[in-house]
């Protein structure tokens, strides 16, 4: 396709000056450049040593519940309410009442009172309670407490764990409880993160030689992926000290990193080649680079971290853990991208191309591959093949896909919000095992009844009247208590049916209505759930707006339009649905779990939504900036607004195509997970960055920019002024050939 009215662009024309003192600092000596780099990360390595045994598994209530608020005092006053440890003794064919069973049950519910870290020791042997022991008498439990943070009681679980694990005389005993489970799913996590590198990062370098050719243009996106990686764990690990921090965010960590290195680096180390193409020298390539790919790359990243930064608006540490290693992994990417990665282009200069490993499958020609495939002539032909036919027929494209979309996501009409437990690890893992024993088997749901803490001096008549109160209510099975410590007292009250359903939830606030002569606050599974969603929905339009807000910002600073950033913003977020609807089909309503390998509870976390959408909204801008910033750019070249977007899509198709590949091979290696919050995370979030790239940049913007035409670039006067002092635009505009005021669309001109 003939390119017409774009005038040549200076190879390497000089930067405003603050881009060329920029320049300057990161070019001037790349040598000590990349040598402290190499420190500063050999340090990061030293710091961020051990920051996952330093992280939590937890985080997903609002700490300033009444939930939250009872557990704590539960936990003080009366720490036997609350046990975390199960062990499940299985006599086989015998009864658990049996005098051998309940013999060798004592001796080993004796011995567990004894180990130091664990207190509250009580079993079914001890108080009889009907709860502790399974409706078929095979099986029974004993129940206690393991005091200390999250680090301590791993710590005193791996220590006494293997003594009781396997068979005792007449019983096998398996362990289990909250402790356990979040022992269990820390481990896990663990493991599968080193996996998932060990898979992504091979997978990753012939992903990027295909696209560089050069295998020495490969490496440099890892460098920077690493380098980010390591400096963001050392980060972690300094908040540590200050904050609790989700092990799960080291996922997030190890996916930006390498995605949004990899993203940073194709784009930058593209229109280096292209500069070295028309002629410049490696430093004049490099000024031009950044005065252009690098202004790009720097917006990208913002835009990304404001995504991410919403996150901190909500109160629980799990979403807020995420918000720090977001933004910490892309603000380092990006650093690296435009300090260290400037610095070594300078000293590969042309070198950059060598090493190319596709001539080993290619017939020789005459010429050079590399030089072919940076060449600006007769590239993205294919994209623009595609715009050119988008825009012809773009009322139809418009519909079509927005359809497709919204299609894809109807599933989340029907989401049910609940929240993690055992069933987030593999249905071998012991943990999980003696969970859905004791939900199968035990009456009541032994571990999901509701407590309620009553505060005040009272009598026993009253007490024994709100405890009647609770009985009558009508989804209540049994209420126990009141267990009384001075002022304090508590009751235990048992839900019909499942621990979080829908009845269960509604008790809860049934509860915190019942009149009493005493403060209550109502704490239990289905009370941490009603009071985290609570928080998320109280807090969800303040994030969204923030997201709304500084996006539209951001992208107006960018083009200089009004129409574009309102249309960044609707399609970043329809290209999301269909993240969503796979996310309700396969992961609440159980499609594909046999093939994925994952119980599915019937339900999705609550955060979980709300982290990915953060996430992908990010990344979707991530590639939104891109094509807009080349579209922008020959906009201000030709002021012509079908040749633009051509020009835009056919230079960005394949570097967003390919980028969005590499990202989503890595996501699904996350998604290999065997914990199924971050199976859902990989996995979505994998498929919502290949709909943005395949479906929505490259369809459906440039139909709806067909179908807006001139009128995209509009700005009321002020906002022309603001964006002319303040505007982050690529480029310095070239002086355009005269545009007559009814010039046609030249969608129309060029076929």
């Amino acid at each position: 396709m003939t390119e017409v009215n774009r005038p040549q662009r200076r190879a390497g024309a000089a930067p405003p000056a603050h881009l060329g003192r920029w320049t300057r600092l990161v070019t001037a000596r790349p040598r000590l450049s990349l040598l402290a780099a190499l420190l500063l990360t050999a340090l990061a390595v030293l710091a961020g040593g051990g920051v996952a045994d330093r992280l939590g598994s937890g985080g997903w209530e609002d700490p300033a519940a009444d939930s939250t608020y009872a557990t704590r005092a539960l936990e003080r006053e009366f720490p036997d309410s609350q046990p975390n440890l199960l062990l499940l003794l299985d006599a086989g064919r015998a009864s658990v009442d049996d005098p051998a069973v309940a013999a060798e049950a004592e001796r080993l519910t004796a011995r567990l009172a004894g180990e130091r870290g664990v207190t509250g020791v009580g079993s079914y042997w001890r108080s009889g309670a009907p709860a502790l022991r399974a409706e078929d008498g095979h099986e029974a439990l004993i129940a206690a407490r393991v005091t200390g943070d999250e680090k301590t009681m791993g710590e005193t679980l791996d220590r006494i764990a293997p003594s009781y694990r396997g068979t005792h005389g007449p019983v096998e005993v398996s362990v289990g409880g909250p402790v356990a489970v979040r022992h269990e799913m820390q481990t896990i996590i663990q493991e599968d993160l080193l996996r998932a590198e060990l898979i992504a990062l091979p997978v990753t370098l012939v992903l990027l030689v295909m696209v560089f050719g050069s295998a020495v243009a490969a490496l440099l996106p890892l460098g920077i992926g690493i380098v980010a990686i390591l400096g963001t764990n050392a980060v972690l690990r300094g908040l540590t000290e200050f904050t609790d921090v989700s092990v799960f965010a080291m996922n997030l960590t190890t996916a930006l990193g390498l995605g949004l290195a990899v993203d940073y680096a194709l784009f930058i180390v593209r229109r280096f080649r292209e500069e070295l193409s028309a002629g410049a020298e490696p430093p004049a390539a490099v000024g031009t680079t950044l005065r252009t790919a690098g202004r790009t790359v720097l917006f990208s990243a913002l835009t990304v971290a404001v995504s991410l930064a919403a996150m901190l608006l909500f109160p629980q540490y799990f979403l807020r853990s995420f918000a720090y290693a977001g933004i910490a992994v892309v603000l380092l990417a990006a650093a690296a991208a435009l300090i260290l990665l400037p610095a070594a282009l300078v000293l590969l200069g042309h070198r950059v191309d060598a090493l190319d490993l596709r001539r080993l499958f290619r017939r020789r020609g005459p010429a050079a591959p590399a030089q072919a495939a940076a060449s600006p002539a007769g590239e993205g032909t294919g994209w623009a093949r595609t715009a050119t036919l988008v825009m012809r027929r773009a009322p139809f494209f418009a519909l079509a896909t927005t359809a497709v979309l919204v299609l894809l996501g109807l599933p989340f009409l029907g989401v049910k919000f609940g929240t993690a437990d055992d069933r987030q690890l593999p249905s071998t893992a012991e943990s999980h095992v003696v969970q859905q024993h004791i939900r199968e088997g035990f009456p009541g749901s032994p571990g999901g009844g509701l407590e309620v803490l009553a505060e005040g001096r009272a009598t026993q008549e009253q007490y024994g009247a709100y405890r009647d109160r609770i009985a009558a209510l009508p989804d209540v099975q049994r209420v126990d208590g009141p267990l009384v410590k001075g002022d304090t007292a508590y009751f235990t009250v048992l839900p019909e049916g499942e621990a979080v359903d829908e009845p269960a939830q509604r008790l809860v606030g049934e509860l915190r209505g019942v009149e009493a002569p005493f403060d209550t606050k109502v704490t239990g599974v289905a009370a941490v759930l009603v009071d985290s969603k609570d928080a998320i929905a109280e807090r969800l339009p303040l994030a969204a707006a923030f997201i709304a807000i500084v996006t539209l910002l951001l992208v107006f600073l960018l083009t200089g339009s009004v129409l574009i950033p309102l249309q960044a913003v609707v399609l970043n977020a329809l290209s999301l649905t269909a993240m969503f609807g796979a996310v309700v089909w396969v992961f609440q309503d159980g499609h594909l779990s046999g093939l994925l390998g994952f119980t599915s509870p019937g339900s999705i976390e609550t955060t979980l939504p709300v982290l990915m959408f953060c996430v992908a909204f990010g990344l979707s801008m991530d590639y939104g900036v891109f094509l807009l910033s080349r579209i922008k750019e020959e906009y201000d070249h030709t002021r012509d607004h079908g040749q633009a977007v051509r020009h835009g899509l056919q230079r960005t198709g394949g570097l967003i195509t390919a980028a969005a590949v590499i990202l989503a091979v890595v996501m699904v290696a996350i998604g290999t997970s065997r914990v199924t919050n971050t199976k859902m995370l990989g996995l979505g979030i994998a498929l919502a960055v290949l709909m943005d790239a395949m479906i929505v940049r490259s369809l459906l913007v440039p139909a709806v920019m067909r179908l807006t035409g001139r009128a995209t670039w509009w700005a009321p006067g002020p906002l022309r002024s603001l964006h002319r002092r303040f505007g982050l635009s690529e480029g310095e505009p070239a002086a355009p050939a005269p545009v007559e005021e009814g010039a046609r669309d030249t969608v129309g001109a060029h076929r």
